[in-house]
């Protein structure tokens, strides 16, 4: 099953290629701001499909954080810290955005902290105007997830929800 970008998410996936369609079907397609719901499915798609392509979850921890939206700024969370992950976000957000040192990204785009051991956030994306998805390995650090071969395959996934949100970024 593949799914149109605009289109409602689909109910059951197939399991196999990538849910994201984004050629046109009718010439055009008009690109607008993803909603909450549809955001956790794609991510939750894309965790999926990366789990599969690497034999095992790449990050078994991922949050959208997004000021303002109640909830404490993360209006969505999956993984094993929910009780303490808000509480800790501060201190396991300080190597990526080390990493940044002040860079600012746009839409889409995406920086990963290689020695985020443990708790330490992996990966932070901009998923729409003051919205970032952040990714984490609780027990791995990307150094080391990098250096299975199987990570180039499963990066693909992760570039191409980078570039569903450039494209529809998230509501904020």
């Amino acid at each position: 099953m593949r799914w149109s970008i605009g289109a409602p998410p689909p109910e059951v996936s197939d399991g196999g290629e990538s849910a994201f369609d984004f050629a046109p079907r009718a010439g055009f397609v008009f690109f607008g701001a993803m909603k909450l719901p549809t955001a956790r499915f794609v991510i939750a798609r894309t965790m999926e499909r990366m789990a599969g392509l690497y034999g095992q979850p790449v990050f078994d921890e991922w949050a959208l954080l997004v000021p303002g939206a109640g909830m404490g700024g993360v209006p969505a969370y999956e993984g094993p810290r929910a009780d303490e992950f808000r509480a800790q976000l501060p201190k396991d957000a300080q190597p990526i955005l080390a990493r940044l040192a002040g860079q600012k990204l746009a839409l889409g785009g995406f920086e990963f902290a290689a020695q985020g051991e443990g708790t330490h956030l992996d990966a932070i994306m901009q998923v729409g105007e003051g919205a970032f998805l952040v990714c984490n390995n609780t027990r791995k650090s990307m150094t080391e997830i990098r250096a299975d071969a199987r990570w180039l395959k499963a990066q693909t996934a992760f570039v191409e929800l980078s570039e569903l949100f450039r494209v529809d970024p998230l509501l904020g």
